[in-house]
């Protein structure tokens, strides 16, 4: 310092931070996303493996017996069903019962196809095999729709 002048250095810059490793929040924001994305998966599987004993018990209990027994116990896992999906429904009695297990989408499968067998099948004497192989699968699918909360 001479005369009162200053020495002044030159700025040094430091090194720009290595990308390795990363900061912490990013260590958080990764662990997060793996949980979430462990969780969607583990839901995933829970919800496939509720479908697959939905679709092993409605067979097991269709499969036990035939003819017009059978068109009964599709009929009462349906009324089961239809009570979890949406309280009441099981009480509906014949078209009404029908037009609601045809569901919102406007189909008619139940209500003027092979589904009418639910309002004298189970009562009938004896089943045609070929009703009954039709029926069956359509019952089936409602089952699972109905205990998935889709109508």
């Amino acid at each position: 310092m001479q005369n009162g002048e200053l020495i002044l250095r030159d700025v040094h810059v430091t090194a720009a931070p290595a990308w390795w490793p990363p900061a912490p929040g990013w260590w958080w924001l990764a662990v997060a996303l793996l949980a979430l994305a462990v969780f969607g998966l583990w839901w995933r599987h829970r919800r496939r493996q509720r479908q697959l004993a939905w679709e092993r018990h409605f067979d097991a209990i269709v499969a036990a017996v035939h003819g017009a027994q059978a068109v009964a116990a599709a009929s009462e896992l349906l009324r089961r069903a239809s009570r979890r999906a949406r309280a009441g429904t099981d009480a509906l009695e014949g078209e009404d019962w029908l037009r609601f297990l045809d569901g919102e989408e406007g189909g008619h499968d139940f209500s003027a196809g092979v589904g009418r067998i639910l309002l004298d099948g189970p009562f009938r004497p004896d089943v045609d095999d070929g009703q009954l192989q039709a029926f069956v699968p359509l019952a089936r699918v409602k089952f699972l729709q109905l205990m998935a909360g889709r109508r």
